[in-house]
């Protein structure tokens, strides 16, 4: 079954907080070591909006399976049209080809506004699955920082990894 990926609203929160819940708990893919309660989740799904910035869900038989949205990478004004990804799906929910249709979703709401650079910052869990479905999507390697995050009594690495939109003029930059 295809997934529908739509827009989160207010209503997809609870799942939101969920998924991203068992991360925080359990994983390495988050730096987070405390889960943000909905009103958190909230805010930042108001404070996307304001920023005409995409937070995406994808729906299974009427269940928000997983999440994704981009951030601005840095609070500078120069980076303003850069931003950061994140893509979290449902446990068990993982190589059903949900982050694929979740990162394409993502990356055509950016390519159709001001944006040029998306950053994927990805910890070094020990897996290569978020890594090779960024390189699908045309993301290149940029960087890796070394030992950058402490949780679960271990270091942990990001590979930093960056994906330019199409052509832009002139013009469409100076926003």
């Amino acid at each position: 079954m295809k997934p529908v990926i739509r827009p989160a609203a207010p209503a997809d929160l609870d799942a939101v907080a969920e998924i991203f819940t068992h991360y925080v708990r359990h994983t390495v893919i988050t730096f987070e070591e405390t889960p943000p309660p909905v009103d958190a989740w909230r805010q930042r799904l108001d404070g996307l909006a304001a920023q005409e910035l995409p937070f995406l869900v994808a729906e299974l038989s009427g269940e928000v399976v997983g999440y994704a949205y981009a951030t601005p990478w840095r609070p500078k004004p120069a980076y303003r049209h850069t931003v950061e990804n994140s893509i979290y799906l449902a446990p068990g929910r993982t190589g059903q080809g949900l982050g694929g249709a979740l990162l394409e979703a993502l990356l055509t709401a950016c390519a159709q506004t001001h944006l040029r650079q998306m950053i994927a910052v990805i910890a070094d869990a020990g897996t290569d699955a978020s890594v090779a479905l960024h390189r699908r999507f045309g993301f290149t390697d940029v960087g890796r920082l070394a030992a950058v995050g402490y949780k679960h009594d271990r270091w942990i690495d990001t590979v930093l990894m960056q994906r330019t939109f199409g052509p832009h003029t002139d013009d469409s930059l100076h926003r």
